[in-house]
């Protein structure tokens, strides 16, 4: 057969594939995920799969049960997804048309201008400050159809305060949609939501794949007005959670609520030790809110690259140059120890 020129549409010709360092490692504390895996429970549910050979509820009207009981917000504003990104995606194709802004933070989440990209919307990044401040004059005055705060922010760990989400919330303008990515909320132990009540124009998502350890499952969700998550629910459509993670998902938040509470205490307290070691050898890392910590260091992705050659995989970043280390167990985190100072010793 003959090649063609044939390409597809014009916005995705500049969009790569995600591909971060993936392989095995020895020791992965890469993607903050949970290191004590899966809830004893959920992990009991999956092993009976006759009713798996059927479909899943369209819009997993059970599993938006249980996250009311948890969050405290009606089933009606709850919508699920295939994980927080497919949420987050249904969100921006829900509410923005092409040519649209979207407005972030940056450093922050990676996918949100690859998701804007793949929507036609014009991602907006808008810098940080140098302790690494979300700056709400600059977010609203870029105006865009959507700003996005992702707090504990995604990679440097640090909460937004809630007061700089109220200024957001309360200049929005009328065509305005915000979104509150909460994907690390269990380890921060504050949230917006409350904030839901006074802004039929806010979105708040969050995960299952961090604090409840189902990430392989993928599983996130969305919190808003009924309305705003009926628009979401259209965009997103039917069957995106399976049979086997909404069923996992449900009997994690009405069965294993003790074990969850139980090692985010766990990361609670090895992240507080992670950041006094890193301290004690001189380093700076950013106080975290979340189930990882950030640290700037010259030659970031060097020293990864040497860790991961000793089974010890981290994720670097070079704009700003740092490493990012998910909190694992205590012996992990020795090991990553270990292994960055080995590295950082041949980076020298």
């Amino acid at each position: 057969m003959s090649e063609t020129a044939f390409s597809g549409r014009r916005a995705y010709r500049d969009l790569g594939l995600y591909k971060p360092d993936r392989t095995f490692c020895r020791i992965d504390l890469s993607d903050n995920t949970n290191a004590w895996g899966m809830p004893p429970e959920a992990r009991r549910a999956l092993a009976d799969a006759s009713s798996f050979a059927r479909y899943p509820s369209l819009y997993a009207d059970d599993l938006k049960d249980a996250l009311s009981d948890y969050t405290g917000v009606p089933a009606s504003m709850i919508s699920t997804g295939c994980g927080s990104d497919d949420v987050l995606d249904s969100a921006l194709r829900a509410f923005a048309e092409p040519g649209d802004a979207i407005a972030y933070p940056e450093p922050t989440f990676p996918a949100i201008p690859i998701f804007a990209r793949m929507n036609s919307l014009v991602p907006v990044p808008v810098p940080m400050s140098a302790g690494y401040d979300l700056d709400a004059k600059a977010m609203l005055s870029a105006r865009s159809r959507i700003i996005y705060a992702c707090s504990p922010n995604n990679p440097t760990g640090n909460a937004i305060p809630k007061s700089t989400l109220e200024e957001l919330v309360q200049r929005l303008a009328d065509d305005q949609i915000l979104i509150i990515d909460e994907a690390y909320a269990e380890f921060a132990g504050v949230s917006a939501v409350d904030l839901i009540e006074s802004c039929d124009r806010l979105i708040i998502t969050r995960t299952m794949s961090k604090a409840f350890g189902l990430a392989g499952l993928r599983i996130g969700y969305a919190l808003g007005n009924a309305t705003l998550i009926a628009e979401v629910e259209k965009s997103r459509g039917p069957y995106k959670v399976s049979a086997a993670a909404e069923r996992a998902a449900y009997v994690a938040l009405t069965q294993d609520r003790a074990w969850v509470n139980e090692h985010v205490d766990l990361v609670l307290a090895n992240r507080a030790r992670l950041e006094g070691a890193l301290r004690e050898r001189g380093l700076c890392p950013i106080p975290s809110a979340a189930n990882f910590v950030f640290f700037p260091i010259d030659n970031a992705i060097e020293v990864a690259r040497c860790m991961r050659a000793v089974g010890v995989a981290v994720r670097a970043f070079a704009e700003p140059s740092g490493l990012r280390i998910t909190v694992g167990t205590w012996p992990q985190i020795e090991e990553a120890l270990a292994a960055f100072d080995e590295a950082r010793r041949e980076c020298a």
